[in-house]
């Protein structure tokens, strides 16, 4: 007996049916009329645009990134799927998201520079929201200005170059690798340093992580709570998909015991925040504390907080992987490491002053070879605020204006773009430092928008330069103590992901004195 439906459900399908028809006909009458308008006044021309076989919700896609996530290969095939498409701009859709990635420098320069207040991180960096709150950067528009403005004269010159505090914990550095040839995993060795390094300079007390005969209990959970917070997904397996989706009530407690260090280093400086701010009055030496300089300009205590945490983060996660991904390379390049000990051995075992970290050309060309192939931050996005467009990546071929929509995540692969053979020659693969040399009538490179370690444009990164200060001066001072250095990592070097990119592999050598 064949069912009718009720008239009640007939009409609700019908009201639904017309509904939608509507609202199609506004949406076509109104913002689809501003679309076409935008991208006729600006000559935009279709993307390239990925088809997936899931047309709906892009699952396919989903997968396979997900699959190469875990197994540590999604920069390489980012870079493959733009070979294979032969494109450096693509549109794909993915869970509904619609996203545009491209690898054009004069895409990024837009971005982050020209049109600037079109795009936003807010939406993007949700998932770190908990850890790092509404610290700079987390946040857009006149919040993210404060925070600029409010941390960015903590960095001037005189503070980045604070070398007697490097040299306390290069000691601890030397002190804690073995000397008789064996393995180190010297990756887990520049995280603690620089954890070190980032929590004296930050908050005028170390967590002294690589101090043999450190007990600090606080310190030491701090530090395993931070690890988690930076990489909760290390221990996932292939399946777990929920911890991607569903609450992680073991990062809710991990972030919030990160907090609570932070939150008691705060109120234990209130004393000695009084007797900072009286010695600066009086001209007396004060050792430089950024708390200290924070607590001067705010008294918000939880803004403090997390204005602490996302310099930490820049301060440890990304000095880190340089150092690793320098000290990996010098191990794998012998010739490279004698050159560089040339320079080094010309101070004759002097402790480095700031001009002659300055002078050290090679040294540079070393740190930006490695910036290069091996970026810290090698995947990064906005989110549009606005309809927009950006200048190249469309018609057949790429060279047209493309249309964003307000909503779309543009996302872009410096790991890529920083291996393009057309803007870094034939050799872009190879690790070569000389590349960035003068050499007889040859001028080194000369870089703009597409080179990008360090980010562009209003948010450009405010402690490049104590970045750059320091791992210049932790190399030198190892190349002094220690006179060889040795390889123990046969395999090719793959990524990891946590806050930036690590070596899966660490960066496992021996040295000896």
């Amino acid at each position: 007996m064949a069912v009718i439906p009720s008239p009640l459900l007939l009409k609700t399908i019908a009201c639904i049916g017309i509904s939608y028809c509507l609202y199609r006909l506004y949406w076509n009458f109104t913002k689809a009329a501003a679309h076409r308008r935008l991208s006729k006044d600006h000559h935009c021309e279709p993307v390239k645009k990925v088809v997936t076989k899931d047309p709906v919700f892009g699952l396919d896609w989903f997968w396979t990134n997900f699959a190469q996530f875990k197994e540590h290969v999604v920069l390489e095939s980012t870079q493959r799927k733009l070979a294979l498409l032969k494109t450096n701009t693509f549109y794909v859709s993915v869970l509904r998201q619609p996203l545009i990635l491209t690898i054009e420098p004069e895409n990024l320069k837009t971005i982050l520079s020209l049109n600037f207040k079109s795009y936003g991180v807010e939406e993007e960096r949700k998932g770190v929201g908990l850890l790092l709150g509404d610290g700079i950067f987390m946040t857009d528009g006149a919040s993210w200005q404060h925070s600029r403005n409010m941390l960015r004269p903590n960095f001037v010159r005189s503070q980045v170059g604070d070398l007697p505090m490097f040299e306390t914990h290069v000691k601890q550095l030397t002190a804690a690798i073995p000397r008789d040839g064996s393995t180190v995993d010297l990756q887990g060795l520049f995280i603690r340093l620089t954890l070190d390094i980032a929590t004296e300079f930050l908050f005028g007390t170390s967590t002294n992580s690589l101090a043999p005969s450190n007990s600090d209990d606080s310190s030491i959970k701090f530090a395993k709570s931070f690890d988690y917070c930076s990489d909760p997904l290390k221990d996932a397996g292939m399946w777990d998909i929920w911890k991607v989706f569903l609450p992680d009530w073991q990062y809710r407690r991990e972030c919030r015991s990160v907090h609570e260090f932070v939150d008691t280093l705060i109120e234990n400086s209130l004393p000695m925040h009084a007797s900072y701010e009286s010695k600066k009055a009086s001209s007396a030496a004060a050792r430089y504390v950024f708390l200290y300089e924070l607590m001067s300009q705010t008294s918000d205590k939880v803004k403090i907080r997390y204005e602490l945490l996302n310099i930490l983060v820049a301060g440890r996660d990304t000095t880190a992987s340089l150092l690793s991904i320098v000290w990996l390379q010098l191990s794998k390049h012998p010739e490279i490491l004698a050159r560089l000990r040339e320079d080094v051995d010309a101070l004759d075992g002097e402790i480095p002053s700031l001009e002659q970290l300055r002078n050290m050309k090679y040294l540079r060309a070393v740190l930006n070879e490695s910036l290069r192939l091996y970026p810290v931050l090698p995947h990064n996005s906005r989110k549009a605020l606005e309809d927009t467009f950006l200048p190249v990546g469309g018609g057949k071929d790429g060279t047209s204006p493309v249309f964003v929509p307000k909503g779309h995540t543009v996302q872009w692969s410096l790991f890529a773009m920083h291996r393009r053979k057309d803007l870094y020659g034939e050799d872009a693969d190879l690790f070569k430092p000389e590349r960035w040399l003068d050499q007889n009538d040859r001028k080194g490179l000369r870089v703009g928008w597409e080179f990008l370690p360090f980010n562009g444009g209003p948010r450009v990164c405010i402690g490049q330069q104590f970045a750059v200060t320091e791992v210049s001066y932790i190399t030198i001072r190892l190349l002094q103590e220690f006179s060889q250095l040795e390889s123990r990592d046969p395999e090719p070097w793959r990524e990891h992901f946590t806050l930036v990119c690590n070596s899966l592999n660490g960066c496992k050598v021996a040295l000896l004195p």
